[in-house]
């Protein structure tokens, strides 16, 4: 398959940050930029954004260990954000189409969208085991999006003011070597304080149980009893600015559809 070249440039720091120019395969639709965001989720850390005429797609994955079940359809997505290199979020060789993949972190313009990338720790020894874990921060269609993708290690000072205060937090919250657990995802889901928060990296009935040490999102939600919680009853759902007005902070759960 034809790839572009894969986009590395350098970090971001609380006071400054390196700002780089790329060049989008098409002009972006001119939509209004509080039309709001469609968000579907396609397993694990999986997800795609769909709002301001762009398709944004996190973590694809091979279709091995905890993703063994899943299976990734044919998107076409104009922008691939990568959170590390491992199968179950970095297959980028299965995206179909010639999107920009983006993997590194610091400052990525794309159109008139502009994505931050954090670096974070891949497990609770300081990234020793599995290395760096890349966040995605960005606003799409007026709504600002944290996806933290597999994020073990606890928030330092700078991360908590970088990462704070986001529209929508997709958090992983089941677990494992590699990414935080019901209690760990409860804990950064109070110091980052967003309006919504979306699980993510659990187990679901088309996980493999027998080669998948994630637990069930069932766990962090007996966390969260004091949030507004509820089920999407789908994998995908649109959110608009005006939706996250709220009091408090709301948890969605999707469903995963093969």
């Amino acid at each position: 398959m034809k790839r572009r070249e894969l986009i590395r440039y350098g970090g971001i720091g609380l006071t400054t940050a390196i700002a780089t120019s790329l060049m989008p395969r098409r002009t972006l639709l001119a939509q209004n930029s509080s039309d709001g965001v469609s968000i579907q989720y396609l397993g694990h850390t999986c997800f795609l954004f769909s709002g301001s005429g762009l398709k944004v797609l996190v973590n694809p994955y091979e279709s091995v260990g905890c993703t063994a079940g899943y299976t990734l359809p044919d998107l076409q997505p104009d922008v691939v954000l990568v959170s590390s290199f491992l199968l179950d979020e970095g297959a980028v060789e299965s995206v179909a189409g010639n999107p920009e993949v983006i993997t590194q972190r610091g400052v990525h313009q794309f159109g008139d969208i502009k994505f931050q990338g954090f670096a974070l720790a891949h497990d609770r020894e300081q990234g020793r085991r599995f290395g760096e874990n890349i966040a995605w921060r960005w606003n799409q269609g007026g709504v600002n999006i944290l996806h933290l993708g597999g994020a073990a290690a606890p928030l330092a000072t700078e991360d908590k003011i970088l990462l704070s205060g986001a529209d929508i937090l997709l958090a992983p919250v089941g677990g494992g070597i590699k990414a935080y657990n019901a209690q760990e995802a409860r804990q950064v889901v109070k110091v980052l304080n967003p309006k919504m928060v979306i699980p993510t990296h659990y187990q679901t009935n088309a996980s493999n149980k027998d080669n998948c040490d994630l637990a069930p999102v069932e766990e962090f939600l007996g966390l969260v009893e004091d949030l507004e919680v509820a089920q999407v009853g789908s994998d995908r759902f649109t959110v608009k600015k005006s939706y996250l007005n709220g009091d408090r902070t709301l948890v969605r759960v999707l469903n995963y559809s093969s």
